[in-house]
Formats: structure tokens, C-alpha cells, sequence
């Protein structure tokens, strides 16, 4: 058995597309080469590197005529790619094309250079084409069967059964010709009949020539073979020629009708336009500018990681629900864990803001440098995706905000636990507002916002977030470790809503911090350490920035009062700058929302080894 390359014959092969695929931002570069001898080539396909899609798509352009595709070393006929036109729709779906020239397979034949063969065997597996449903089966000669291979059962074959006493021509002549009819397949005897075994396509065309057309149910197949099988016939001759081959009856996509199946196939062109979105939200989230940054900042490289959205959705399980750790205005946070088996806190925010990007860009390269035992480690981000995506440090056991407010039968926060979170915290703060540290805070206005009972009294006048503003925030969270209440509540006699710094200036000017302890840890604290705790936070939460603390002298002061072996040891820093200070200076409004971004979560609920977290950047 033989089989030719013929120059006439085409198989058509499908391409799935998805319309939106074919937009202006497909373009490619003018240097690519669009045509090859009289055929065009349009993208995806192409001939230089950088102008095809990926390999399936590279045609090599033999002898400045002749395109083939690479990968498969086929030649190509045509190519077609639609435009906006409605006869290539099928529910939604929209197909291109491209013809290949048709191995032949034959027997009894002579012809030089033609290698045996057992026959035609083409094989598309892993490619982004298909048979179309528009090739049929031919087969020419006589006392034959041809048939398609690897389709299980058989459905596609065909019987040519001949009578003539004798044949004149041993060659097939009409290698250069298309279709099955008398004058393009003239042969040298009439058969008596030509038969297929499909049942409904019975009728012969042309001098010992049968075709088959494609079953209705036939699927998208990427590997389809012909086989040709002689048997004898006893008023013929053992040596007459037989040929088949799969080839294209319709040479326009306008009758083509649409496989079963095939939407799968879409993945090439997604992939494509996935592609495209992710360099497009890499470039607009300032990816190039971190690129800058991190070449120009020797030995720091390292430290900051570009993930790619790939391997956050594998992290993740795509963002399952069953991962989220927490919601918030903000976003979301996802538990995730990485390749190298590092559980990580997978931020996705919700919004952007477009004008603060160079900002985001420069705290993020700040932040993933920060290495304290009680800060959390901020991995690295992505960019890929529409709105950055933050990568941190996974800290077990809840938070700061949960094991205060949250109840439990099984644990109790005790004051020494507290006191020890307060430090940790403190130093922590004292950290970031070191020289060698200094963090912008001007594009945290989004966090501001929200934070309600958090925010700094003067942020509302000057829009200015300083290093003070976080020595207040601090305040609220003392205050907040010394009552267990949230840093907004209601009043339980007048159900006031009030701000819980503004609640707490107003009981400590009537001396009444015994009434606001939380009850929990009232009787087994040390009074000197709280009163001391609670005078500094009155400090801290001075409404002129000025008169408050820096964040070292809170961070040493907090060390000095948990370091006193006794009570009565305690020294303690009554503040007289709040004097005459008026209430109410939290302004909270009640259409403000109540939702409340914890800072401080805690590695463990009974170890003192606390890692309160960074306020991460949002934009």
C-alpha cells in the first residue's frame, strides 16, 4: 500500500473561535509576514517568531511559495479567518478554517519514489485543529473497500465492486483534479456498480469511484486514518490501481455544518485573550515600575515576589469559599499555600485606586523588606489580575479583634497576656516609624474611611495621616485590651451610639476606670499596671497630635510597666494636657459604616510570641 501527496485534494480542518478573539487588540507586528506566494496568512498563524500564536501556529514559507505548518509538516491550501460576517455563526460559536493538502493512500499502483505505506494516518492530538465535518471519503478503482480508521465502530466506509474483463491503465491519471465525476475521473472501463455501506449515500459518481460523507453524529476527531483493503475479483485483474483519500467536498465555511462538542477547543483562544488582560493589568497596576524598582535596589531583589494569577488561583483553589479567612470593605482574604508548601494570607481587594499607583508601588517594595517578628511578612503580590492581590505571612489562631470581643468557655485573656500583646504591638509600630523604615501614609485614605473608632481626630480636618495618627490608633486598641469593648458601642442607658475613645476620656476624667475594666480579667489584674496602661493611653489619644507620645517612648514606657517585678512598684504617668479637652471629638456617624479592620491578630491565644499585623496599603 502506497499513499501520495496529492496536490489537488485538500482536507478541511476546523478552527474554534470565539468572536470576541477576533478584535482589534489581536494585532500583530508590520515586520511579521502576511502572505506567502498567493496565500494569506493571518493571525494566530504566522512565520517569524513572535508573530504566531504559539507552535501549532508557525508556517514556514518553503521557496518563497509554498506555506506548511511546522509542527504537523503539512502543506497548506487556505487559510480562513472571519470577520464580522453571520454566515459563520452556529449557536454562538464561530469557526475558521484551514486546508491541508490530503495524503493519499493506494495499492496497486506505480509511481517512482513513492515509499510503501500501510496507510494515511494524520494525527492532531494537543492541536488547536480538528477534522471538519465537510471532508468526505473518496475511493477510486476497483474490487476495494476504503474506510476511516480510529473511529470506533466503523461508520464511514465504502465498496468499489467492479466487472470488467480487463483494465488498460494501471496509473491514476487524474491526481491533478478535484471532485468524482466521468470527466474529471474518466477511467478505462465502466464498473457494473459502486456501492458505500452507509445506508442513505448509495449513489456512484464517475467510472469506479465511491464517496462518503461524515456521519451526522460525528464528533470532533483529531486523529482520523484511511484504510484501503483489495480483494479479488474473478474477472479481474490482480494488479489494477486503487486510491483513497479524506478530502473536502465544500471549499467555503458557508455550508459547513458544526461538530458535536467542539467548544472545548475555545481554550486556545481564551488562552490568547487571558494572556492579553493579564499583560494589561500588569502594566496598568504599575507591574513595569516594580520591575524598575526592584533592579535598582541591590540585595533587596529577593525580597519582593511578582506571583503570577496561576499559581495564586492553585494556592487557592480558585478562590474557593471554603478558603476565605475573612471579608471586609475592602476585600477579601484567603488562606492559600504555595508550591513550597508556605501557608500564606491571600488578599484580594475590590477596588483600585489608578491615580495611587506609583505609591502602592513604592510601600510595597518598602514593606516587603520589613523582616520583625511581629510584623507580618508581606511575600509579594500580583499584578496580573484587575485590582493588585497582596501575599502575606499566614498567622494562625484568629485575631487580636476575635479573642477580645469574640466569647469564649474555653480561654479567657488574662491581663498578663494583654499587657504582652500591648508591648509586642508597640514595639512593632516603633519599628515602622524608625528613620530607616518611613512609610508614606498618604494613599491610605480608603482604610481611613472605614476604620471607624480607629481614625485620628485630625485626620477629618487636615486629610493627613502621620505617625501620630497611628500613635492614636494604638490608643484605641489599649483602651480596648483594658475594657474588652469595640471601638464603637452603645450606651446602655441612653443606646448612644459613641466612640469607644471618646467613652473612655469621659470615664477616666470622673475616675471611674474600675467601672469600664472588662470584667473577665478584673479581679485577678495587677490595678497599677492597668491605671498606668490606661494613663498612657489617655496620652495616646490626646486630640492634638502634638501632645501625644512617638511611638518609641509608648513602646519603652509599656516595657518599664511590664517589667515591674510588683504592682506597687509602677510608676505612673498621669496626664494633664487632656485637662479640658471636649467629648465627642470621634465624630461618629451612624450611616458611618461599623465595619472594623482588626490590626492586631495573634499567633496564639496563651503564648506571648503575638505578631500583631501591619496595616496593609489599599488602593
Amino acid at each position: 500500500m502506497r499513499f501520495y501527496n496529492n496536490y489537488s485534494f485538500s482536507i478541511y480542518l476546523s478552527l474554534l473561535l470565539i468572536h470576541i478573539f477576533i478584535s482589534k487588540d489581536l494585532t500583530v507586528s508590520s515586520s511579521c509576514q502576511t502572505e506567502c506566494g498567493n496565500i494569506k496568512i493571518p493571525y494566530p498563524f504566522g512565520i517569524k517568531t513572535g508573530c504566531y500564536l504559539d507552535n501549532w501556529y508557525e508556517i514556514e514559507c518553503r521557496n518563497a511559495t509554498f506555506p506548511f505548518l511546522v509542527k504537523m509538516g503539512m502543506e497548506v491550501v487556505d487559510i480562513s479567518i472571519p470577520g464580522d460576517r453571520d454566515e459563520f455563526y452556529y449557536k454562538d460559536t464561530l469557526f475558521g478554517a484551514i486546508r491541508i493538502k490530503s495524503p493519499i493512500t493506494s495499492v496497486g499502483c506505480s509511481r517512482d519514489g513513492i515509499a510503501q505505506s500501510s496507510g494515511s494516518v494524520l494525527n492532531m492530538t494537543d492541536s488547536p485543529f480538528f477534522f471538519g465535518k465537510g471532508n468526505r471519503l473518496v475511493a477510486v478503482g476497483c474490487n476495494s473497500k476504503a474506510s476511516l480508521t480510529h473511529m470506533e465502530p466503523i461508520k464511514v466506509a465504502c465498496e468499489l465492486n467492479c466487472n470488467a474483463s480487463k483494465e488498460t491503465s494501471k496509473t491514476i491519471p487524474f491526481f491533478n483534479q478535484t471532485g468524482c465525476s466521468d470527466t474529471m475521473l474518466s477511467y478505462a472501463y465502466k464498473p457494473v456498480c459502486t456501492k458505500t455501506k452507509r445506508k442513505g449515500d448509495t449513489s456512484c459518481d464517475g467510472n469506479g469511484c465511491c464517496q462518503s460523507s461524515l456521519p451526522d453524529d460525528f464528533e470532533a476527531r483529531q486523529v482520523i486514518g484511511v484504510s484501503l483493503e483489495s480483494f479479488n475479483n474473478e474477472n479481474s485483474t490482480k494488479q489494477e490501481c486503487r486510491v483513497a483519500f479524506l478530502t473536502d467536498e465544500v471549499y467555503t465555511l458557508s455550508n459547513a455544518t458544526k461538530p458535536q462538542r467542539l467548544f472545548a477547543k475555545g481554550k486556545f483562544y481564551k488562552k490568547r485573550r487571558i494572556t492579553q488582560r493579564k499583560k494589561k493589568f500588569f502594566k496598568r497596576n504599575g507591574g513595569l515600575l516594580l520591575q524598575q524598582q526592584l533592579k535598582t535596589r541591590d540585595g533587596n531583589v529577593e525580597k519582593t515576589r511578582i506571583f503570577s494569577s496561576r499559581e495564586l488561583e492553585k494556592a487557592t483553589a480558585n478562590f474557593g469559599e471554603d478558603r476565605i479567612l475573612g471579608q471586609g470593605g475592602q476585600g477579601t482574604v484567603y488562606k492559600g499555600m504555595l508550591v513550597d508548601g508556605r501557608t500564606v494570607a491571600v488578599k484580594k481587594s475590590k477596588v483600585v485606586d489608578e491615580d495611587k499607583l506609583e505609591e502602592f508601588i513604592n510601600e510595597l517594595v518598602i514593606l516587603s523588606q520589613i523582616n520583625h517578628r511581629h510584623v507580618v511578612k508581606l511575600f509579594g503580590c500580583c499584578l496580573e489580575t484587575e485590582v493588585p492581590v497582596l501575599v502575606y505571612e499566614f498567622i494562625s489562631n484568629g485575631n487580636l479583634f476575635q479573642h477580645i470581643h469574640e466569647e469564649s468557655d474555653d480561654y479567657t485573656m488574662i491581663w498578663g497576656v494583654r499587657l504582652r500583646i500591648a508591648v509586642d504591638m508597640a514595639g512593632a509600630l516603633s519599628y515602622l516609624h524608625s528613620a530607616a523604615l518611613t512609610v508614606d501614609h498618604t494613599h491610605w485614605t480608603t482604610v481611613i474611611s472605614v476604620t471607624v473608632g480607629y481614625v485620628d481626630p485630625e485626620y477629618y480636618g487636615s486629610s493627613q495621616y502621620t505617625d501620630k495618627s497611628d500613635v492614636y490608633s494604638f490608643g484605641v486598641i489599649l483602651v480596648e485590651l483594658i475594657t474588652g469593648e469595640k471601638p464603637v458601642i452603645t450606651l446602655p442607658d441612653s443606646q448612644e451610639i459613641r466612640g469607644l475613645a471618646d467613652h473612655f476620656r469621659a470615664a477616666m476624667k470622673k475616675n471611674k476606670l474600675i467601672d469600664i475594666m472588662d470584667a473577665p480579667m478584673r479581679d485577678a489584674c495587677k490595678p497599677e499596671q492597668v491605671k498606668a496602661v490606661a494613663n498612657l493611653a489617655r496620652r495616646c489619644l490626646n486630640s492634638k497630635g502634638k501632645k501625644r507620645p512617638y511611638m518609641r517612648e509608648v513602646f519603652t514606657e509599656l516595657e518599664k510597666i511590664c517589667s515591674s517585678p510588683e504592682d506597687s512598684l509602677v510608676k505612673i504617668e498621669n496626664d494633664d494636657g487632656d485637662g479640658d479637652e471636649e467629648e465627642g471629638m470621634d465624630m461618629i456617624v451612624i450611616a458611618d459604616s461599623w465595619t472594623v479592620g482588626v490590626t492586631a491578630p495573634v499567633a496564639s491565644a496563651s503564648s506571648s510570641d503575638v505578631k500583631p499585623l501591619l496595616p496593609p496599603p489599599t488602593w
